[in-house]
C-alpha cells in the first residue's frame, strides 16, 4: 500500500499526531467542517507539494501558529519504503525525499499518483474553457515530466510576447513566434492524443450509467489542422510561425495573443451538439465524476501503475441507482479514501477490510 501513515503538525485543525492509514480502502464519516477534507487535503499534499483547496500555503497553517508540516510514509509499487515531508516554516516551503530536499515538484511526479474526485470538479463540466484545458493537462503532468517542461516554456514565451505586445517594442516578435508555435504545437499534440484515449473510456461509460448514448468530448485546437488529400494533419512550426505573422497586426492592436493552446476548446458533444447546455446538474456532476474515471484508467494505461484514489464527498448529490452504479465502475485502485457524512450509506460500499475513522473536532477514532 502507497500510504502507511501520515504525521500532523499544525496542519489545518487536524490535532498534532499520526493516522494510521496503511488498509486498501478508509473511510472517513464526520459532519461538515470536522476536518475530514482536510485529511484528504494533507494526502494531496505529500503527493502534489501542493494543496487541492488553496495555493497560499499560509492558509493551510493552524489558526494562531506560525508553521505546519506533514510526513507521510508509503510504499510504493515496486516494493519500496520511502517518506515525504512538506514542511512550511519562516514563510517558506520545503519539500523532502527520504529527507533530501526536491528542487522541483514535477520530482513527485509517479511517487504517489493520486487522483482527486471534488465537488469543484463541477467546473469540469459547466465551467470556463480554461478549466477543462487545466483537466488534460493535469492528467498528462502527472506522469510526462516533458509536458510540464513544455508547458512552462510556453506559458513563459506567452507572457514574454503579451509583456512586448502591450509595449508596442516589436522587435522580437519574430523570435518570440518561433518559439511559441514550438511549444505550443508539442502541447496540442500531446492533447489530441490523450482526449483520443479518454473518448474510448468516457463514452462508454457514461453511456452504462446513463443509458444516454453518443456523448463524447471533442477537441477544437485554437491552430487547425490543415486538409490534405489523405486527410487533415498537424501544422508544422512555418505554418504556426506565419499564422501568427498574418494576424500580428490583430494581435498588436489589442495587446494581446489571440492564437494557441491557450485558446483551446474542449467539449462535451452529443450528435456534434453542445451537450452541457442542455444536460441536467445530476448529468453534469456524472461527467466530471466519469472524467476522472477516465484519469485514472487513462494514468493506469499508459504507466502500468494504480493510482491513489481520493474521493471528497462527491457521490452526495448522485441518486442511489447511479451512485451505485458509478462505485460498481470505479477503476482499479491502489488504495481508496473516501470522506462521508454520518447519515450516508457507506456500508453499502465497504468490504471486510475496511478502515473506518470517525472525524470530529479535527480528531480520529476508530470505529
Amino acid at each position: 500500500m502507497p500510504f502507511l501513515y501520515q504525521t500532523f503538525y499544525n496542519f489545518r485543525n487536524l490535532k498534532n499526531d499520526t493516522i494510521d492509514l496503511s488498509n486498501r480502502e478508509v473511510y472517513f464519516i464526520g459532519e461538515n467542517g470536522q476536518g475530514k477534507s482536510n485529511i484528504l487535503e494533507s494526502l494531496y499534499c505529500a503527493a502534489y507539494g501542493i494543496s487541492f483547496r488553496t495555493h497560499v500555503d499560509s492558509q493551510i497553517i493552524k489558526n494562531g501558529e506560525k508553521n505546519f508540516s506533514i510526513n507521510s510514509l508509503y510504499n510504493n509499487q515496486n516494493g519500496e519504503t520511502q517518506k515525504i515531508s512538506v514542511i512550511f516554516e519562516n514563510n517558506k516551503k520545503r519539500i523532502e525525499k527520504n529527507g533530501k530536499k526536491i528542487q522541483d515538484r514535477k520530482e513527485l511526479i509517479n511517487t504517489i499518483p493520486c487522483i482527486l474526485f471534488c465537488h469543484d470538479d463541477m467546473r469540469f463540466a459547466t465551467g470556463e474553457p480554461e478549466a477543462r484545458r487545466f483537466f488534460i493537462d493535469q492528467s498528462l503532468t502527472l506522469y510526462d515530466s516533458s509536458y510540464i517542461d513544455d508547458l512552462r516554456n510556453y506559458k513563459k514565451i506567452l507572457k514574454s510576447r503579451n509583456s512586448i505586445l502591450k509595449s508596442h517594442d516589436y522587435s522580437m516578435l519574430d523570435v518570440f513566434d518561433e518559439q511559441l508555435a514550438t511549444y505550443g504545437l508539442f502541447i496540442q499534440d500531446k492533447r489530441k492524443k490523450a482526449i483520443f484515449q479518454f473518448n474510448q473510456i468516457f463514452g462508454k461509460i457514461f453511456t452504462e450509467i446513463t443509458g444516454i448514448e453518443g456523448v463524447s468530448i471533442s477537441y477544437h485546437s485554437s491552430w487547425k489542422e490543415i486538409e490534405t488529400e489523405n486527410g487533415k494533419i498537424f501544422p508544422a512550426t512555418q505554418d504556426i510561425v506565419n499564422l501568427l505573422r498574418q494576424n500580428r497586426e490583430r494581435d498588436c492592436f489589442l495587446e494581446t495573443t489571440f492564437s494557441g493552446p491557450h485558446r483551446d476548446r474542449i467539449d462535451f458533444v452529443k450528435n456534434h451538439t453542445l451537450f452541457v447546455p442542455t444536460a441536467s446538474t445530476g448529468q453534469c456532476r456524472l461527467i466530471s465524476l466519469i472524467l476522472r474515471v477516465a484519469q485514472s484508467v487513462y494514468y493506469t494505461r499508459v504507466t502500468g501503475l494504480k493510482p491513489v484514489l481520493l474521493m471528497d464527498d462527491v457521490l452526495l448529490e448522485l441518486d442511489p441507482d447511479k451512485r451505485a452504479k458509478l462505485t460498481n465502475m470505479l477503476p482499479e485502485y491502489d488504495q481508496l479514501f473516501c470522506t462521508f457524512l454520518p447519515g450516508e450509506p457507506y456500508e453499502r460500499y465497504m468490504h471486510d477490510t475496511t478502515k473506518i475513522y470517525k472525524i470530529s473536532g479535527g480528531e480520529w477514532f476508530d470505529s
